[in-house]
């Protein structure tokens, strides 16, 4: 079979797709015929031999501990890696019934922005109704789906993008979009309970000045540099114990029960998929730079078919 492969270089690893050998499901997995995989940040950062854990596809077999699906049934959810391929194995926990309302290049676009959003949100922002929350990268992968999220908990939403992504942003339901290139939002003075900082561009203490007294900071994103991350995390940590406002490092946790609160805030209409590019499988690398440049809006999605 066809499958995206990290491969090592002169200079550094290329991605290359390769003929390699197709799984075999063990008792607790499902063998999916990938119709669709999404690109996060992680896929390029990483560079694992076997990229990708975004996945939507067609089961063709099953081990013999699976009970949940059957050969033919449509699902997506996450893998261990190796999404950008023909074929995938991944265990049963992992996954859920493709809601018929979406294609597969949609489902497969949900599992790590959509969490990332969802446990961001509720979990580590504690958002309550009626709160004001910023979304900084709300054009994302994450961002799009936060702002929607974020909306359907009853919070009023803020969103800071670019100019060409406003009317996206928008449209998704924040109350108010911040443009970036026009207006820097940690000196609008205005107040918000919760920033989810997908982006990681603004130093803590410019953050701080927005937050109310008692205000949450989640970080979900960060730049390209690895030391700017570090350097934020010791300094998150430092200050702590000293402050009301509180800033929490996140990183996402597949968890099954939340997968299925999404798929049932989309089967209501409250949360959408938004892509932006669409390749196949032969073009991976492209999506990958394109992804890594920093200016995709939404997700980007490789067509496996």
């Amino acid at each position: 079979m066809k499958a995206a492969v990290y491969t090592e270089g002169k200079s550094r690893k290329a991605l290359q797709i390769l003929d390699v050998e197709a799984p075999i499901p063990e008792d607790s997995e499902v063998l999916l015929k990938v119709r669709a995989a999404s690109v996060n940040p992680l896929d390029w950062r990483l560079k694992s031999r076997r990229p990708g854990v975004d996945v939507a596809g067609e089961v063709v077999a099953v081990g013999k501990r699976v009970t949940l699906f059957k050969p033919g049934d449509g699902v997506f959810g996450t893998c261990g890696g190796g999404a950008f391929a023909e074929y995938v194995c991944t265990r049963e926990a992992k996954l859920m019934t493709k809601p018929g309302n979406l294609t597969f290049e949609q489902a497969a676009s949900v599992p790590i922005a959509g969490l990332t959003a969802l446990q961001g949100l509720r979990d580590k922002g504690h958002l309550q109704p009626g709160q004001k929350v910023l979304i900084n990268g709300a054009a994302g992968g994450v961002g799009t789906f936060a702002v929607q999220i974020a909306r359907s908990l009853g919070a009023e939403v803020t969103g800071v993008c670019s100019s060409r992504n406003v009317e996206m942003v928008r449209s998704l339901g924040a109350d108010l979009v911040i443009d970036y290139t026009k207006e820097d939002f940690t000196a609008t003075g205005r107040h918000y309970d919760l920033l989810l900082d997908n982006v990681g561009n603004r130093p803590l203490s410019a953050l701080r000045r927005v937050m109310t007294p008692r205000g949450r900071c989640v970080m979900a994103g960060a730049p390209k540099e690895l030391w700017p991350v570090i350097t934020r995390l010791l300094k998150a940590l430092a200050w702590s114990p000293f402050l009301r406002q509180k800033f929490t490092l996140f990183i996402v946790r597949p968890k099954k029960g939340d997968l299925a609160a999404l798929c049932e805030l989309m089967r209501k209409g409250k949360v959408a998929a938004v892509i932006d590019r669409r390749y196949q499988l032969s073009a991976t690398a492209d999506a990958f730079a394109y992804s890594e440049e920093g200016h995709a809006r939404a997700k980007v999605v490789v067509s496996c078919e």
